[in-house]
C-alpha cells in the first residue's frame, strides 16, 4: 500500500509540473503589446552608433540589412557585443562613419536632391 500511495504522489507532482509549463506557454504566446518609439515606423529600425562619448541613434529601413557594407558593421557588432542585446542595434563605429556609410547606400531617387540620404535627417537624435 505505501507504495500505491507514492505512485498518487508523483502522479500529482507530474501534473504540477505540466500544469506550471502549461501556464508559461500560454504566457509567452499571449501577444503583448510591445513598446516601439513613435519614429521607427513599420519596415524600419533603430540602431545605435557609438565611439568613445559619441553616440547617435538612427532610423533606417530595413532595406539597409541586405547591404553589404551595412552587413559587416552587423558582424562586427556581433563580435564585439553578442546576440543578447536587447533594444536598439548597437554598432562599433562612430556617428560620422555610419552616416558616410548612409550616404553612400542611399543612392538618390529620380536624381532629386530631396532624395536619398539626406531627407532621411531627421532620423538621426543626438543621445
Amino acid at each position: 500500500m505505501p507504495k500505491a500511495r507514492a505512485s498518487v504522489k508523483e502522479k500529482n507532482g507530474g501534473f504540477l509540473k505540466l500544469k506550471i509549463v502549461v501556464k508559461m506557454l500560454q504566457k509567452s504566446l499571449i501577444p503583448r503589446k510591445k513598446w516601439v518609439p513613435e519614429d521607427v515606423k513599420e519596415g524600419h529600425f533603430a540602431v545605435m552608433a557609438v565611439e568613445d562619448d559619441d553616440l547617435k541613434r538612427f532610423v533606417l529601413p530595413l532595406s539597409f540589412l541586405t547591404r553589404p557594407s551595412f552587413l559587416r558593421l552587423l558582424e562586427q557588432a556581433e563580435e564585439e557585443y553578442g546576440f543578447g542585446h536587447h533594444g536598439a542595434l548597437t554598432l562599433p563605429c562612430s556617428p560620422t562613419e555610419l552616416e558616410g556609410i548612409l550616404a553612400e547606400q542611399w543612392p538618390p531617387e529620380g536624381g532629386s536632391n530631396d532624395a536619398g540620404w539626406g531627407c532621411y535627417q531627421t532620423v538621426v537624435k543626438t543621445c
